[in-house]
């Protein structure tokens, strides 16, 4: 049976009908994340674990290491990515620039620039992208272009990049049209979905439920992804019936994109994956597996219970699991801050 890879977070995790009579699970309330701490210390050790994953060996980790960048707002760190630009493995240079464009990192522009030359076809897509988030808006319609191609891959990053453009009204063509194409391998019709859910179109909902219902594991954490982007009350109780999946990893997926919608529901399943289904696995990766997961859902649902568990992921042995926990450290940090009041 398919499961679900632990480092599909590097694009899309880049990832449906309501079950009768599901209540809409309780709001988060200010009680449950006041109170975090605001722990510097946690925060340079979640830094340095950034730092060093952008000069890892492993090209998965150096591309996840970006996201995670990207996705917590760490601009400062930008100046240290410099060498992911030139980097000879093309992911790592695509997630680089995606990362300009995701912070609007204006002081990379010239790089930027000249990467719409690079050899890969990818990486053009993703400067492309970066440029228009940086205000030259003639760019979009290289995306647009772009899930026109032959390449699958190509097909596939260009379909997420118009999921990431913010512009539904000329996007949801192009990816409606490219769910259309009998040629699109899986992977096209998985982002070209999940897209459409990022930019709100509702209409998407009965195609990401058959992925949900789906026998693969892998599967289902795609129709949970996309339910999380879609962000309805509907897609809100579909993903509370996942959270009693056979599959651990699937559950705790759905209790990730529960907590982005701030619905802290899936808590205890995140507690009992670090403690009973731990404790249950023999297999060492899959061990590894429900870290790496349990650490990127605590950095979505951010209660005090959860946190109080990064110390000791940001000390795993395992460097993936050390960067989902990072991630999750700058989440709950910046979550922190939020709640504070305002200065006067």
């Amino acid at each position: 049976m398919r499961r679900a890879s632990p480092l599909r977070w590097i694009a899309v995790l880049g990832l449906l009908m309501v079950a009768p009579g599901c209540e809409q699970p309780a709001p988060t309330t200010p009680s449950s994340t006041a109170a975090l701490p605001p722990v510097e210390g946690p925060v340079v050790q979640a830094q340095e674990i950034l730092l060093a994953a952008l000069i890892d060996s492993d090209p998965r980790l150096r591309a996840n290491a970006m996201e995670v960048i990207a996705t917590t707002g760490q601009t400062r760190l930008m100046p240290r990515t410099q060498a992911l630009f030139q980097d000879r493995v093309f992911p790592v240079r695509f997630h680089a620039v995606v990362a300009v464009g995701d912070l609007q990192y204006a002081p990379a522009q010239e790089v930027v620039k000249a990467m719409l030359n690079d050899p890969d076809e990818n990486v053009k897509l993703g400067a492309a992208y970066a440029l228009m988030k940086l205000g030259q808006a003639e760019h979009f319609r290289t995306l647009c272009e772009g899930v026109m191609s032959t390449d699958q891959t190509v097909r596939a990053n260009a379909a997420l990049l118009l999921g990431k453009s913010g512009r539904p009204e000329e996007a949801l063509r192009f990816l409606y049209w490219t769910l259309q194409q009998r040629d699109s391998a899986d992977k096209v019709m998985f982002q070209a979905a999940q897209s459409i859910a990022m930019l709100g179109d509702e209409r998407i909902y009965p195609k990401l439920w058959t992925r949900l219902i789906s026998a693969y594991a892998d599967d289902r954490v795609v129709g949970i992804e996309g339910m999380g982007a879609l962000g309805t009350a509907q897609a809100k109780n579909a993903l509370v019936t996942m959270l009693d999946d056979p599959v651990v990893e699937v559950r705790l997926a759905a209790a990730a994109q529960l907590g982005k919608l701030g619905e802290p529901i899936g808590e205890a399943e995140v507690l009992d994956a670090l403690q009973k289904d731990l404790a249950d696995a023999t297999d060492p990766r899959g061990r590894e597996r429900v870290r790496v997961l349990a650490a990127l859902a605590i950095g979505e649902i951010r209660t005090a219970p959860l946190t109080r568990h990064l110390p000791k992921l940001l000390a795993d042995p395992s460097t993936r699991v050390r960067l989902a926990a990072a991630k999750a450290v700058l989440q709950a940090t910046a979550k922190y801050r939020e709640s504070l009041p305002a200065a006067t």
